[in-house]
């Protein structure tokens, strides 16, 4: 897998991997959190290609205190073959090279799979709650 960072052109593979991989609900508009993302730091938001075809995606952020990881996604079809791990490195290495100390990031309690794989990288859960307040109301995608 090839890991660069995401370019206009990737917008529709990129979201049709988030949709394959469950990560659009209906209160985040996929589109909306790309222009978001680009705004800050957007060679930190990745794409992992195999054979010209995006298979992989991966946020990045760091505010200075703390890094984030969001929309980490490996097509089904290309799942288990370590490539969520290799962009997670590149992404990691991102963050260090910034001075980050530690990288936060979010996964729904029922998530029991990607738990045990964010488990396996060395995260462990933060005796915390995550707490969050809508600003924008996207609209529901169709």
């Amino acid at each position: 897998m090839t890991i660069r960072a995401y370019c206009l052109s990737d917008e529709g593979a990129v979201i049709a991997l988030w949709h394959a991989c469950g990560l659009v609900v209906p209160h985040n508009n996929p589109k909306r959190d790309i222009e978001r993302k680009l705004r800050v730091n957007p060679e930190w938001f990745l794409v992992g290609e195999l054979h010209g075809e995006i298979i992989a995606s991966c946020m990045a952020g760091y505010e200075g205190h703390r890094g984030w990881i969001n929309y980490l996604a490996v097509h089904p079809e290309h799942q288990r073959h370590g490539f969520a791990r290799e962009i997670m490195q590149h992404a990691e290495s991102l963050l260090r090279a910034a001075g980050c100390p530690k990288i936060n990031l979010q996964v729904r309690s029922t998530n029991a799979a990607v738990i045990a794989f964010y488990e396996r990288l060395g995260f462990v859960q933060d005796n915390v709650l995550s707490l969050g307040k809508r600003l924008e109301h996207d609209a529901p995608i169709a």
